[in-house]
């Protein structure tokens, strides 16, 4: 799988570019027809065996990130966030900003510079800013423009079946995608790689009025607080588990005979699998499964600790159980269909 080299691209919601010219370079031997649409999302056609039926998976290009919206006379950079992030694990933490990759820190006022008001609070991220060491306005004008984008600069690492990086949330989806459309298919299968997930799942709502499928499978990375302090009742998922399935979550309520036969599935192919222990979060099945009169929809996921921060850490043997359980719904379509 291409994982390294999708969590290695920077890809913040609109600003998908890298990502997606490197999926469909990777998908263009095996997809029937590639449409990029307005919005950015990558439709790729497998034709099946039978077109009496369309078939949809899904996953997301985008990424967590941030966006400059302001240069201090100082040359520091005001910053908004682009999509759910926890400010407290933000200070302090570096990040490369616009297509230049330039290096910066997202820095606060320093500690005994607060009064004690402030050192017991979580800080806004209007208190925040991205030292990039300009010395004056004009310096950093140099080098960056409002609205270029930033990102996490973590590396990709690997330990034994741990593997450490940003954006795993959701190149490990894309990767999965990337290597299940080299396979036959039973129908007319549509690989979506989807826009915008992480600021409202817009491009799902885009894409999937155009394929307008019978049948959705959403391959996500999910939540995963298997730590310490936190209770077993608090982990939603588990590291090293296998992919998590899920009956519900902010977004979607899925249809409990698609719910058991991808367990049923999982348990005949002996594919690891666990139940999604908390109706948290949400993915491009909400706007896919109330799409064009209703369609029948669920995601599958990788478990990842610390999830939207710099260094989220999924297991690799989750990421293969969720590949195999996608391709299993592939070759089973007709079970799912019914």
């Amino acid at each position: 799988m291409y994982l390294k080299e999708l969590c290695e691209l920077d890809g913040v919601s609109g600003a998908e570019n890298a990502v997606r010219s490197f999926i469909t370079d990777k998908i263009k031997p095996y997809a029937d027809s590639i449409t990029v649409d307005a919005i950015g999302n990558i439709i790729a056609l497998k034709k099946g065996k039978s077109s009496d039926k369309k078939v949809m998976l899904s996953a997301h290009t985008d990424e967590v990130g941030f966006i400059i919206s302001g240069i201090t006379d100082k040359g520091f950079l005001e910053f908004k966030t682009v999509g759910g992030i926890d400010t407290r694990v933000i200070i302090s933490k570096r990040v490369r900003i616009g297509k230049n990759k330039l290096s910066g820190v997202i820095a606060m006022k320093a500690i005994h510079l607060q009064d004690k008001s402030e050192r017991g609070k979580v800080p806004k991220v209007s208190s925040l800013y991205i030292d990039i060491g300009a010395k004056s306005r004009e310096e950093a004008e140099e080098h960056v423009s409002l609205g270029d984008y930033a990102v996490f600069d973590a590396d990709y690492e690997l330990y034994g079946d741990t593997v450490k990086s940003k954006a795993i949330d959701d190149r490990a989806g894309c990767a999965i995608l990337i290597e299940l459309i080299k396979k036959d298919v039973q129908y007319d299968t549509y690989f979506c790689f989807m826009a915008q997930e992480e600021v409202g799942l817009r491009g799902a709502k885009i894409a999937v009025a155009r394929v307008k499928p019978d049948i959705a499978l959403v391959v996500e990375a999910t939540t995963c607080a298997d730590v310490s302090g936190a209770e077993e009742k608090d982990y939603v998922t588990s590291l090293g588990k296998g992919a998590a399935v899920s009956f519900a979550d902010r977004s979607t309520i899925v249809r409990e005979d698609f719910y058991r036969n991808l367990l049923r599935v999982a348990s005949e192919e002996k594919i690891s699998v666990q139940t999604k222990m908390a109706l948290a979060g949400g993915n491009d099945a909400g706007a896919i499964h109330l799409a064009v009169g209703g369609i029948k929809c669920a995601s599958v996921s990788v478990p990842c600790r610390y999830i939207h921060s710099p260094c989220g850490i999924a297991a690799v043997s989750d990421i293969e159980a969720v590949y195999r359980l996608a391709d299993a719904f592939l070759n089973r379509i007709d079970e799912f269909l019914e």
